[in-house]
C-alpha cells in the first residue's frame, strides 16, 4: 500500500448551477490520472474500491446541495445509512465547505434514482471515499453563489467576504444569512462553474470529532425505522416459512380456518412461503404458527456441515509441488456464520392500481426497484423505492427479499402490507457468510520467505446485487458470470502488505443452495486470519519474535507504523501468565492500515466458566488497535466503527457461527447465536487513530473485522501451545437445545392483542 496525496485542497474543480428557485449546486467530476510507481500487488494500482468509485464519477453531478430560505443546507445522500454514520460525516462535509452549524445541514436518504447507475450502492468501506469530493464542490459551487449574491447586495468585492456560522460577513461587519441569500443566488439556467475547495490547513469541522447527528433520536427512541412508518392502510404481514433452506410450500390443509382467526384479514401462498396479514404482529405469528403446510424439499436437503465440508475440499485448487526448501503449512476451516442486523428484515409495500410504492433499508435501491418492477410486471417509473434507516446491515441490506415479498404479497391481495420476518427465520432462511476452507503453504530459507500460496475455497457467495443496477446483477448472476464477479471481487479486495517471494492466491466456489451475501468485510476476516497464523508458525519455526518478523516484511510505511502503534501502546512481549497469551495481526484494505493486538486468558477457571445459556471458552481481555484511514472525517465515528469491528471479530474467532444439520441451521435467534456478549466483551479496548497520511479518506466501515479475527486467533495459538484451525473457536460446542422448525417460530411473547 502506497501513500497518496491528490492534493484535493488546491485543485480547481468544475461544477454546476442548476436551474431552481432556490440555490442548489452539483457537481462534475472526471476520474484522475493513475499515480506513477511500481506496486508490489495489484490493490496497490487499483482495487476495488477504486473501481466502485471510478464506475460513480459520470454522475456524480446528479447530486445535489440545496439552501432553503430558512438558512437549512439539504441533502439528499444516495446511499444508506444503517448505523454507520454517513450521515453524519456527510453532513460535516457539507458544513466545512459553506460555513454553516452542523445542526443546521439536513441530510435525508434518497429514493431509488435509476439514472445513477453505478452510485446509489452502498458497500465496500465506499460511501465516504467516492462522495467525499463530489459533496464538497457541491457545497463549494453553493459557497460561491452566496458570495456573490452577498457581493452585490453589499456592495463588496466577493473577494472581502468570509462565510461563518450560515451567514456572510463583510470586512465592516455586516452579515447576511444564507437563507436570505438563498433565492438570489439560485440560477434560471444551469450552467458550469470552476470552484476551489477549502484547503486541508484550513479545515474547521473535518477531522474534528463530532457525535452523531441523530444520536438523541436514537436514544430517545424517535429515531424512524422501517416498522415505525406510519403508511396508511399498511397492516402487520409475516411468512410461515419452510423446515428447510429454500424450500416451497406444496398444500396447505387449514387455509380457511387460519384466515378466520381474531385479526386476521388475509392468509396468501408467494414463492417463499404462506404470507398472513392481521392486525397485529402478534396475531401474525400466531396464524404463522397454526398453519399445516405440506413442504417441498430445500434447495440443500438433507446436508449438513460435514457434507459441505467434503464438497469444499473436492473444489479445492491445489497448491502444486511441494517446493525443496522447508514449508510452513495449514488448512483452516471457516464454517457458517449469520448475518442478521439487530433489525430484523423487513419492508412496507402498496402495490395497487397498476403502480407500487415500497419502504426498506435498501443498500441497492436501483436493482431493488427494477426486480420489484419485473416481478409484478410493471414499468420500472410505476415503481417507487424510498429507503429508510436501518439498525445494522453488515452487508445484509445488500438484498432485498424482504421487499419483493412484501411486493409480491400486497399485489396478490391488492392491499398494503407492513411485512416482516421474524428472528427465526432471519437466522434460518436468511443471509449468511458462506463456509470456506483456506489451504496456506509458505516456503523460506531460514528467516528468508520464498513463497506464499494460498487457496481459498468457499460455498458461493451471493453477489448478485452487483454493482447496485440489473445488468451487473444478472452478470453476477450468470452460471459463468457469477465466478467471474467473485473472482474479480477477490482479487481486487485482498491485499497483500508483506513482501512474501513469489505469491498467488486463488479463489474457488462451489455449492449454490445456501442464501449467501456479502457478509461485512467478505472474504478477507478468513483469508487474514490463516494468513497471520502462518506467520506466526513461521515466527516459531526460525525462533522470530512474531512482531519483529512482521514488521521486517512489510513494505509500506503506513502498514509499519500501525504495527508499531500498537506493539508500543500494547506493551508487546510483557510477561503474562501460563495461559495467557498477546496476538498481533495487521490488514491492509482500500487505501487503509490497521493492526490489532490482544491479549487472551485461555487458563481453565476462564474456559470452564459458567455461563447461562450461552458458549464458556476463552475471554479476550483486551485490545489496542490502530487505524490509518487515510484522511479521518470524524475521528469519534471511526472510533466506533473500529470498536463495532473488533467486536465482529472477536466473534468470528471465538464463537459465532451456525451448525447446519439436515438442510437447515439449528440457530433460531440471537440467543442461540453466540455473538460478542457483554461477558466476553475485553473489559479493556483502546482504538488509536493515526494522523492523517492523505489528502482522501481511505476506507473504514468494515477494516476493523480481519486484523481483530487474526489477532484473537494468534493469541490463542500462543496461550495454548496449539494453532487454531476451525473457527470459530467454539463450533463444536453445542450448548443450546435446538427450537422446533415446525412450527417455524416460538410463540409470541404478547397476546398480540395490542402489539
Amino acid at each position: 500500500m502506497t501513500a497518496q496525496s491528490t492534493g484535493v485542497g488546491r485543485r480547481r474543480f468544475l461544477g454546476y448551477v442548476l436551474a431552481a428557485p432556490t440555490l442548489v449546486a452539483a457537481a462534475q467530476l472526471l476520474p484522475a490520472p493513475a499515480a506513477a510507481g511500481e506496486a508490489a500487488d495489484i490493490t496497490e494500482l487499483v482495487d476495488l474500491n477504486d473501481l466502485m468509485t471510478v464506475a460513480a464519477l459520470p454522475t456524480s453531478g446528479l447530486i445535489r446541495v440545496e439552501v432553503g430560505g430558512d438558512g437549512t443546507v439539504s441533502f439528499a445522500l444516495p446511499r444508506a445509512e444503517v448505523g454507520q454514520g454517513i450521515t453524519t460525516s456527510t453532513a460535516m462535509l457539507i458544513a466545512e465547505e459553506l460555513a454553516v452549524p452542523l445542526d443546521r445541514v439536513r441530510v435525508t436518504l434518497a429514493d431509488a434514482r435509476p439514472e445513477l447507475i453505478f452510485n446509489q450502492l452502498t458497500g465496500g468501506s465506499n460511501t465516504t471515499i467516492a462522495t467525499y469530493t463530489p459533496i464538497r464542490v457541491a457545497a463549494a459551487v453553493a459557497r460561491q453563489r452566496l458570495l456573490a449574491a452577498a457581493s452585490a447586495e453589499l456592495g463588496v468585492p466577493a473577494g472581502g467576504l468570509t462565510m461563518k456560522d450560515g451567514a456572510v460577513v463583510g470586512p465592516a461587519g455586516q452579515s447576511i444569512g444564507i437563507g436570505a441569500l438563498a433565492a438570489e443566488a439560485a440560477s434560471a439556467t444551469t450552467h458550469q462553474v470552476q470552484v476551489e475547495l477549502t484547503q486541508r490547513r484550513s479545515f474547521a469541522v473535518i477531522g474534528r470529532p463530532h457525535g452523531r447527528v441523530d444520536a438523541r433520536d436514537a436514544v430517545t427512541g424517535r429515531k424512524t425505522f422501517t416498522m415505525d412508518l406510519d403508511v396508511p392502510g399498511a397492516k402487520p404481514a409475516m411468512v410461515c416459512r419452510p423446515p428447510t433452506i429454500n424450500g416451497k410450500a406444496g398444500s396447505v390443509a387449514n387455509l380457511a380456518e387460519v384466515a378466520a382467526m381474531p385479526g386476521v384479514t388475509d392468509v396468501a401462498v408467494i414463492s417463499t412461503g404462506v404470507a398472513v396479514r392481521a392486525d397485529t404482529f402478534g396475531q401474525c405469528i400466531d396464524a404463522v404458527r397454526a398453519l399445516r403446510v405440506t413442504w417441498r424439499p430445500g434447495t440443500v436437503a438433507g446436508r449438513s456441515d460435514d457434507d459441505v465440508l467434503r464438497d469444499l475440499r473436492a473444489a479445492e485448487i491445489p497448491l502444486g509441488i511441494r517446493p525443496p526448501t522447508p514449508v510452513v503449512e495449514g488448512l483452516f476451516t471457516f464454517y457458517f456464520r449469520g448475518n442478521s442486523a439487530l433489525e430484523t428484515n423487513c419492508a412496507i409495500a402498496d402495490v395497487r392500481d397498476g403502480r407500487a410504492e415500497i419502504w426498506s433499508s435498501l443498500k441497492s435501491p436501483i436493482v431493488a426497484q427494477q426486480a420489484i418492477a419485473a416481478r409484478l410486471g410493471l414499468p420500472q417509473d410505476r415503481v417507487t423505492v424510498h429507503v429508510t434507516e436501518g439498525g445494522g446491515s453488515f452487508g445484509r441490506k445488500l438484498f432485498f427479499d424482504a421487499a419483493l415479498e412484501a411486493a409480491e404479497l400486497s399485489q396478490k391481495i391488492g392491499k398494503a402490507v407492513k411485512l416482516m420476518w421474524h428472528r427465526a427465520d432471519d437466522v434460518r432462511q436468511g443471509r449468511v457468510h458462506p463456509m470456506a476452507t483456506s489451504r496456506v503453504r509458505l516456503s523460506h530459507l531460514g528467516d528468508t520467505v520464498l513463497g506464499y500460496q494460498q487457496r481459498h475455497t468457499g460455498v458461493s457467495t451471493d453477489l448478485g446485487h452487483g454493482l447496485g443496477e440489473i445488468i451487473t446483477a444478472l452478470a453476477a448472476r450468470l452460471p459463468v458470470g457469477d465466478m467471474t464477479f467473485a473472482q474479480t471481487f477477490f482479487h481486487f479486495s485482498q491485499s497483500m502488505p508483506y513482501t512474501l517471494g513469489v505469491s498467488s492466491r486463488l479463489l474457488s466456489e462451489t455449492g449454490k443452495g445456501f442464501n449467501t451475501g456479502s457478509m461485512r468485510n467478505v472474504y478477507s476476516p478468513d483469508v487474514t486470519c490463516a494468513r497471520e497464523l502462518i506467520l506466526d508458525q513461521l515466527a516459531a519455526r526460525t525462533r522470530k519474535d512474531p512482531y519483529r518478523l512482521r514488521r521486517g516484511l512489510l513494505h509500506d510505511a503506513r502498514a509499519r507504523a500501525v504495527l508499531d502503534r500498537v506493539a508500543e501502546a500494547g506493551s508487546w512481549g510483557r510477561a503474562m501468565p501460563a495461559g495467557t497469551a498477546q496476538g498481533i495481526a495487521l490488514h491492509t484494505e482500500y487505501k487503509s492500515a490497521s493492526a490489532a493486538l490482544v491479549e487472551i486468558d485461555c487458563r481453565p477457571a476462564t474456559v470452564g466458566r459458567p455461563i447461562r445459556d450461552g458458549v464458556t471458552g476463552p475471554r479476550v481481555t483486551k485490545v489496542v488497535f490502530a487505524v490509518d484511514a487515510g484522511l479521518t472525517v470524524n475521528p469519534r465515528g471511526l472510533e466506533a466503527q473500529m470498536t463495532g469491528g473488533i467486536m465482529d471479530g472477536i466473534a468470528l474467532a471465538l464463537t459465532s457461527s451456525l451448525h447446519l444439520r439436515d438442510g437447515a441451521f439449528l440457530e433460531a435467534s440471537w440467543d442461540d447465536y453466540f455473538y460478542t456478549r457483554q461477558w466476553n466483551t475485553p473489559p479493556d479496548v483502546r482504538v488509536i487513530i493515526m494522523p492523517d497520511t492523505s489528502d482522501q479518506p481511505g476506507g473504514a466501515g468494515e477494516l476493523a473485522v480481519a486484523a481483530s479475527m487474526a489477532a484473537v486467533a494468534c493469541a490463542y495459538g500462543r496461550a495454548t501451545g496449539t494453532m487454531p484451525t476451525t473457527f470459530p473457536i467454539n463450533h463444536g460446542t453445542l450448548s443450546f437445545t435446538p427450537k422446533p422448525t415446525v412450527p417455524p417460530v416460538p410463540p409470541s411473547p404478547v397476546d398480540g392483542l395490542t402489539r
